[in-house]
């Protein structure tokens, strides 16, 4: 190295953050709002600028409003990462929410509302207390969404500050907006509550008819939900409302119109005047046809309503069948959708133009839109009696022009067709039978195969026509195989002689000797006996008269229609599926009715035997986490009583400096027997490497229990490891010691893991990323899942006393519950005794009602308590657990982990 070198590594650049640093503390004005652009800018694109956090905060004493809204967008970013110094702006929003501007006074508590840090919310509850008497409306409308806000953080601090009461106040407000949002807040906090928060009376329902006329379009939809879910005193008072919100159907917005609709069908079931009925269904059709003229998304989610609509009240669109046929240019989940539509609204009057569209689109080049064609052609001959005739016409048009697939489709439903009508239809068998070749179908196969076995005795070649499948017989697949043996036992018991009694000799052989499939072998077994026993029997049995088919163009239960009916124009009419079946929530347990329920249950009812309390010696699992790896694994949904995270910083930026040089060494323990460990980068990904590994807790220890398997063709060695940045700071706590790994061998070793080395900011997350390196390869990431009860220690027994106090000293905002309806508890002991090898001791068990109730405890190694109410009926699937701790953030992932260990 030259002695000019050393210029190298001196520079005048002190890098992006200071620069930035000395920006915001600048003097001039437009110098420190241009620097708070680019540290907003830098957030945006996921650079962490939370150290200039003190810096930003400064320059919020500003009158000028862009700049205060930068500095409170920053704010809400970075405040639950930082909470102690979110603290230093507390002055600043309270001085704010009194600030002669109301755009300013709004800002202040809407962002206050935003920051999810226990701190601040204390502070929030007076300035948000004017606020909602504020003598601005903007004001006003700002502070009753902050109070929903408020409550999701806090319940138990909005009921008893009085909030609820403001917030029903507001209702009552002159301004329209204001009330759209005090109902909106209203709603959203009746959602995450279990007991009645917002109910419509009469004197409300006039505040809100009155506010509907003037607000925006989005307040409109607030308050029509609203009002879907008052059921009216009378016919006369539906009638008076409904007269009021029918002008909303008119609306330029879809959303409007939706809501509208729902709501008037909800007060269309208490009419009882027949022609308002009919006036209403009138007036309905023209703006649900105006929806079919946006694009194809707005579409889309229009047909998913009308499809639930016209099932409850088909004479709304009866006569505007027309506007579903499918044009040329739609996307094919327009043109499935409309099809639906197009059965459930086919009738006598309009079938053949339904009929001569179907045909139509039996030729589109859409192989998938053809078949859903012609099925639907033969739901329409189902549905309608009078029309069937046509049906099979307009089919066998369709087979006749040969097309594979046509054919196929054409011959499944005329199965059907014939279940419907037996005895009706049956001359067109001898045109089905010429198309036997071009069978390639599992379905159609099927379908062909039932016609003959059913209809052997008019079909002079049966037995010809079935010995041609027979020969492939081993090869079918099992739809195809079960119809085959159903099939050639009706020939033989309706044809009994020489051919039919070779056939089933063969079939009834192949089916009971050479197949895996139990089913199959089932009722090969069982048709062998009934034929070798009692042949009448095996008449009645196998040629039984077959309970007529239906229509299933209506295929909805009634009680769900009403449930998804009262959801329309939310995701669930989209789905098709009430909202509990894909949105989940762990809602705030309800708070006791009586203070001594507890007490009373702990007291006297604790289950006096030992024989249920574990041993406080009983050694760890070998291994104590058994949740299956399935591909990239991500952190189950947060609670609804969780705050949102903050900004992700750089996840896998801290994950490239893999040098183990540092690590202390530790011993390796040995490595007993265990189950197969969960793949996590699989030799596909890997060239050839795959890793698989699962977190385990043995004699009081964390390991990283992993198994490397060497698939490539080169020896690979120099194995080194790193965690990421994760919620429980889990850290290699040593070097990785697997040796060098030849071709086609594998070696398995136990890594011992540190805990609270490397924390990551935000809510807790099962999420944990792990790069692994070595010298042949490049660095593999991958996921992996920690299982909280990993971490439970052996010394989180409590004594009944001490569980008691506790539980009474944690508030009920710690109390999270969640059902686990599919799980049953078969064995008490067996149950106690598995929760104990991973550490959840039990501590008590008591009778209420019908239902045994069992306590525990455990324990992290940051001595957080976890105590736990399990409560259900031994043998009965349904598990309710309850969990009192005081760290509820956590309780996502306790569910996780009590899931686990109760499936065993």
């Amino acid at each position: 190295m030259s002695g000019h070198d050393s210029k190298y590594f001196s520079t005048t650049k002190k890098g992006e953050i200071p620069e930035l640093k000395e920006e915001l503390n600048s003097q001039y004005k437009d110098k420190r709002k241009d620097a708070v652009k680019k540290v907003i800018a830098a957030m945006t694109v996921g650079k962490d600028v939370s150290s200039l956090f003190t810096d930003v905060v400064n320059c919020m004493q500003t009158e000028k409003l862009e700049l205060k809204k930068l500095v409170y967008l920053y704010l809400i970013n970075y405040a639950k990462s930082q909470p102690d110094l979110a603290i230093l702006a507390v002055n600043t929003f309270v001085k704010d929410s009194q600030d002669p501007n109301p755009l300013i006074r709004a800002l202040a508590v809407r962002t206050m509302g935003c920051i999810r840090v226990d701190k601040i919310t204390e502070y929030l509850c007076d300035p948000l207390q004017r606020c909602l008497k504020d003598d601005d409306p903007y004001v006003r409308k700002t502070a009753a969404i902050c109070v929903a806000k408020l409550y999701d953080i806090n319940a138990e601090l909005v009921e008893d500050r009085g909030f609820l009461e403001s917030l029903k106040d507001l209702i009552s407000d002159n301004n329209p907006m204001v009330v759209a949002n005090a109902v909106a807040a209203l709603a959203e906090i009746q959602d995450n509550s279990v007991r009645p928060v917002f109910e419509i009376t009469s004197h409300t329902l006039s505040k809100l008819l009155t506010a509907l006329n003037e607000c925006t379009e989005w307040g409109q939809v607030f308050i029509l939900d609203a009002l879907s879910r008052y059921k009216a005193a009378d016919a006369r008072e539906a009638e008076n409302i409904v007269e009021r919100v029918t002008p909303r159907l008119q609306h330029a917005n879809c959303a409007v119109v939706l809501s509208a609709v729902k709501m008037i069908l909800q007060q269309m079931e208490i009419i009882t005047s027949t022609d308002v009925v009919r006036n209403l269904c009138k007036k309905m059709a023209p703006p649900l046809v105006t929806l079919l003229s946006a694009e194809p998304e707005i579409q889309y989610v229009a047909l998913r309503n009308i499809n639930l609509i016209v099932q409850r009240r088909p004479t709304i669109l009866a006569h505007e069948i027309k506007v579903f046929f499918c044009k040329y240019n739609d996307p094919i989940y327009v043109k499935m959708e409309k099809l639906e539509i197009m059965i459930k609204l086919a009738s006598d009057r309009n079938i053949d133009q339904v009929l001569l569209e179907f045909k139509e689109y039996a030729t589109e080049v859409d192989v998938d839109f053809v078949r859903k064609a012609v099925r639907a052609i033969g739901r329409c001959a189902i549905k309608l009696e009078r029309a069937a005739e046509r049906c099979i016409s307009v089919l066998l048009e369709l087979i006749k022009i040969k097309v594979n697939y046509v054919v196929q489709e054409a011959i499944i439903v005329i199965k059907d067709i014939f279940r419907r009508y037996p005895n009706t239809y049956e001359s067109i068998i001898a045109t089905l039978c010429e198309s036997l070749d071009t069978l390639d179908e599992p379905e159609a196969k099927a379908s062909m195969i039932w016609i003959i076995g059913e209809y052997a005795e008019r079909i002079d070649n049966a037995d010809e026509l079935l010995e041609s499948f027979l020969e492939s017989f081993p090869e079918e697949p099992a739809q195809v195989q079960l119809q085959l043996l159903t099939a050639t036992v009706k020939l033989f018991l309706k044809k009994p002689t020489e051919g039919p009694q070779q056939m089933i000799q063969v079939v009834l052989n192949n089916a009971t000797m050479e197949t895996d499939n139990p089913d199959l072998r089932d009722r090969a077994y069982i048709y062998w006996r009934l034929l070798s026993t009692d042949p009448e029997a095996a008449k009645d049995v196998v040629l039984a008269e077959k309970p007529v088919i239906s229509d299933d163009s209506n295929q909805l239960d009634p009680s769900l229609l009403d449930e998804l009916l009262a959801n329309i124009s939310t995701l669930s009419s989209v789905y098709h599926k009430p909202p509990e079946a894909f949105v989940t929530r762990v809602k705030t347990a309800v708070q006791r009715t009586e203070d001594d329920e507890y007490a009373e249950g702990s007291e006297a009812g604790y289950s006096e035997s030992s024989a249920h309390t574990a041993d406080g010696a009983a050694s760890p699992p070998t291994s104590a986490s058994n949740v299956p790896y399935a591909g990239a694994r991500q952190p189950g949904p947060a609670p609804s009583t969780s705050p949102p995270a903050a900004a992700l910083p750089d996840l896998m930026g801290d994950l490239l400096d893999m040098d183990n040089s540092a690590m202390v060494p530790v011993d390796q323990p040995s490595i007993p027997a265990s189950p197969p460990l969960p793949v996590l980068l699989p030799a596909a990904t890997g060239q050839g490497l795959q890793i698989s590994a699962q977190l385990t807790r043995r004699d009081g220890q964390i390991f990283y229990s992993l198994l490397f398997e060497n698939n490539s063709q080169i020896p690979l060695d120099g194995f080194m490891i790193q965690f990421n940045k994760n919620s429980f700071g889990l850290a290699p706590a040593g070097p990785l010691q697997v040796p060098q790994l030849q071709p086609g061998t594998s070696a398995a070793t136990l890594l011992p893991v540190a805990l609270f080395q490397n924390m990551s900011a935000g809510p807790p997350s099962s999420l944990l990323q792990i790069a692994v390196k070595n010298n042949q390869q490049p660095v593999w990431y991958f996921n992996d899942k920690i299982s909280l009860h990993v971490f439970f220690t052996e010394d989180g027994r409590m004594e009944r006393g001490s569980f008691l106090e506790t539980w009474r000293s944690l508030p009920d905002s710690n109390e999270v519950s969640k059902d686990f309806p599919g799980i049953t508890v078969n064995g008490v002991e067996a149950t106690i005794d598995r929760l104990a090898a991973s550490n959840m001791f039990f501590i008590a068990k008591r009778k209420h009602a019908n239902q045994d109730v069992f306590y525990f405890s455990a324990k992290m190694p940051s001595g957080i308590p976890f105590l736990t109410e399990l409560t259900t009926v031994v043998g009965i699937p349904g598990i309710k657990c309850a969990i009192k701790t005081p760290n509820p953030e956590m309780a996502n992932l306790f569910f996780e982990a009590i899931e686990t260990l109760l499936k065993g």
